[in-house]
């Protein structure tokens, strides 16, 4: 019997391999079209080493690079915003459109919508503050805590942007993209 069901099976013709990605791609082209899919992902390359980025309805929710975790990021999301998340790169185009253009050289100001409902309070109000700061100008602390409508919690914007989220070497090099930093050209910084 063993010997019967055997020759049975290596007679059938070999199954075509499952294609992962045309099926996430597919769920996620369903998912949108059906209107159940609330939050996507996608991945972007960058002169600062790869971005996450996570979109709603509404507009780009998060950017962030690759040291932070992607899982804890949409763990929060799921909570805060909508557990109806899937990978779906089609949908993260226009920001990784412009992210590749700016850091290109060819684009100066972002018009993609942006979703603030990760941010509240004074945080909220600093990140908006720093978003309106155009392309090769720079604000100090206390401009910033005055645009966000608190003139003297100046050292609390700077705890509130915390230095920068990329670290030291990421703020410089974007410093030198926008021309407010003189010296090495951005490509070459290694970051």
């Amino acid at each position: 019997m063993t010997d019967d069901l055997e020759r049975r099976l290596s007679a059938l013709p070999a199954a075509t391999p499952l294609d992962l990605v045309a099926l996430h791609s597919e769920l996620a082209r369903r998912a949108a079209d059906e209107g159940v899919l609330d939050v996507a992902y996608g991945f972007a390359d960058s002169p600062l080493g790869p971005l996450t980025v996570i979109v709603t309805g509404r507009g780009l929710v998060r950017l962030s690079y690759a040291h932070e975790a992607v899982d804890e990021q949409l763990e929060e999301i799921a909570t805060r915003i909508s557990p109806r998340i899937l990978a779906s790169p089609d949908r993260t185009d226009a920001v990784r459109r412009q992210l590749d253009e700016y850091f290109a050289g060819d684009r100066r100001r972002f018009d993609v919508p942006i979703d603030w409902r990760l941010v509240r309070g004074f945080t909220g109000d600093v990140l908006r503050a720093t978003s309106r700061i155009p392309f090769g100008a720079v604000s100090s602390y206390r401009e910033v805590a005055t645009e966000a409508g608190s003139p003297n919690a100046y050292r609390a914007a700077g705890r509130g942007l915390g230095g920068y989220t990329g670290g030291l070497e990421r703020k410089e090099y974007l410093l030198r993209l926008e021309g407010v930093l003189e010296g090495n050209d951005p490509g070459s910084a290694g970051v």
